[in-house]
């Protein structure tokens, strides 16, 4: 896989509740008012059609979704957003920051659902174009903390309970042992502010961010 040479991916994965969507968008809010031109797009989604592919993935009234369907439509979806919007900014030199990429298909669709893992490397590097983030946070909490924080009503991949979670976890931490120079384990219990403050300091410690 490949890195853009011009703008900054930086994506944020973790198990459901684990708090990264909100890192994220802190990441964002620093970044922009630092002066540096920012964008942050969610998986699935972030395109109109990809944003209709999530309606489907996520409905509780699609619960006859096959697993195979779940991870090529997953994958589409991403790969509309990356030709759409990721790497076009990225080639304009932006950062881009993403709310789950291509570890969270590992980790739902091969962790939690089965399907084989090394197929799905390769389906990842065909809807990517082998794009790779420059970094990943892992936002690492257990299950049993996810679902205490939880307050929303549950979508039909979440339904899968605690034990979907502790096997998408195992894989994530799996991933992140793997991959050590670009996947970074945060440890969820942390305050808000201070794994946000660590998140800083990753980025500039690797001069990820110009």
């Amino acid at each position: 896989m490949s890195i853009s040479p011009k703008g900054s991916f930086i994506t944020f994965e973790g198990i459901d509740g684990c708090g990264k969507s909100t890192q994220a968008k802190l990441l964002l809010d620093y970044l922009n008012d630092k002066g540096t031109s920012t964008i942050l797009v969610r998986e699935p989604g972030g395109t109109r059609i990809s944003e209709e592919i999530r309606q489907v993935l996520l409905s509780t009234d699609r619960r006859e979704l096959t697993h195979r369907t779940e991870a090529l439509l997953m994958t589409a979806s991403r790969a509309q957003l990356t030709d759409e919007i990721i790497i076009p900014n990225l080639e304009a030199g932006k950062i881009v920051i993403a709310d789950r990429y291509i570890d969270s298909t590992v980790a739902y669709q091969g962790g939690g659902r089965g399907i084989d893992i090394a197929w799905l490397h390769e389906l990842n590097q065909f809807t990517t174009d082998k794009l790779l983030p420059n970094i990943t946070f892992f936002v690492d909490i257990l299950p049993e903390e996810a679902a205490r924080r939880k307050q929303t009503e549950s979508d039909r991949i979440e339904e899968g309970g605690m034990d979907l979670q502790s096997r998408v976890r195992e894989v994530y931490m799996s991933l992140a042992e793997k991959a050590p120079n670009r996947i970074v384990v945060m440890n969820g219990y942390e305050s808000t502010e201070a794994i946000h403050q660590k998140i800083i300091e990753e980025i500039n410690r690797r001069n990820i961010v110009a």
